[in-house]
């Protein structure tokens, strides 16, 4: 048990050491052949402290600081084109807290370590996250990254890691045993990113994920209501437009499709040290007065999307209930 406190025990603001380089690989999940993973308590610290060391480098980068100035001006953005809508994402939005300061007690604190022992800031309560696809963090420096990120993100956004679900159909017993303890919400089921935010102001983190589920997430949420309360950070949907072909977008991915003059996007800094970890990537956000400025025909169509003649589809579906329909969860 001491291996696991020690590795959750808050940071020191220490002398910066000699930052790591990241691993350049091609692919955002790379599913490495490995054996039966036991799932123990040296496992778990071990992929803590990986955490842990990836969350120092990240904090000590420049990539760090201009990555939430760039989500701080989203957000800034968004709340002042929203400032009509009370009591719903202006209110969670006026709560967060994202200048950088040096002084501020939450930049040395441990990304690893729970909500036990800290409250909070409740005024933020109301802002929900949801992140799909991260992949398997345990084995991939890539996926390992992006999930430090996120829970630097929710630490700085003072939003409390049980406000945060998290899911990807190829998480080890390891990985959802580590997200637990890390204190987030592990999804039991693969929502195929078909999740309504239900009236909640929601953040979305999807990096590098498959263009249906950007797709799925804008059908379940078709209204200018809950898309102008949402905010996604992943792939640049500006990117999806320039490298498909518009017949495609509007056959296999029409709420993309009809989502860009509605949008608004800022991308996500570019540095060396994280290039294939952050690539092609983007917050986005939907102004409720473009929104309303999209033709009446752009809402009415409801379809629910199912892809079958999409090929080289990058999502992984859920299972079907029926036997003899075989495995429908390969890519």
């Amino acid at each position: 048990m001491a291996t696991v406190a020690a590795a959750l025990e808050p940071w020191q603001a220490a002398a910066p050491r000699k930052r790591r380089s990241a691993t350049r690989r091609p692919a955002r999940r790379e599913a490495a052949a490995r054996g039966p993973e036991v799932d123990s308590e040296a496992d778990s610290a071990t992929v803590l402290r990986r955490i842990r060391e990836a969350g120092e480098d990240l904090l000590l980068s420049d990539f760090w600081s201009s990555a939430l100035e760039t989500i701080n001006r989203c957000l800034r953005k968004h709340q002042e084109l929203l400032k009509t809508l009370v009591g719903t994402l202006p209110e969670a939005l006026g709560n967060l807290h994202l200048d950088s300061s040096p002084d501020e007690p939450d930049v040395a604190r441990d990304c690893t370590r729970g909500e036990t022992g800290e409250t909070l800031v409740t005024g933020a309560c109301h802002l929900k996250c949801v992140c799909y696809g991260i992949g398997n963090f345990a084995t991939c420096v890539i996926a390992r990254n992006q999930l430090t990120f996120l829970l630097l993100f929710l630490e700085k956004c003072q939003i409390p890691r049980s406000h945060c679900c998290v899911y990807d159909p190829l998480f080890s017993q390891l990985e959802i045993a580590v997200l637990n303890t890390l204190g987030v919400t592990v999804l039991s089921e693969n929502e195929e990113g078909k999740r309504s935010i239900c009236g909640e102001p929601t953040v979305f983190y999807m990096l590098h994920c498959g263009t249906a589920l950007y797709n799925n997430l804008l059908w379940s949420n078709w209204s200018v209501d809950a898309l102008s309360k949402m905010v996604i950070i992943g792939n640049s949907f500006r990117g999806l437009e320039e490298r498909l072909l518009t017949r495609i977008l509007q056959k296999n991915y029409p709420y993309i499709a009809k989502i860009f003059k509605g949008l608004e996007e800022l991308e996500f800094p570019q540095t060396p040290q994280y290039t294939d970890i952050f690539n092609d990537t983007s917050v986005h956000w939907f102004p409720a007065q473009k929104l309303k400025q999209l033709s009446a025909d752009t809402w009415v169509f409801r379809e629910e999307p199912d892809y079958q003649d999409c090929e080289d589809l990058e999502i992984i579906r859920k299972k079907t209930e029926d036997p003899s329909a075989g495995d429908s969860s390969s890519l």
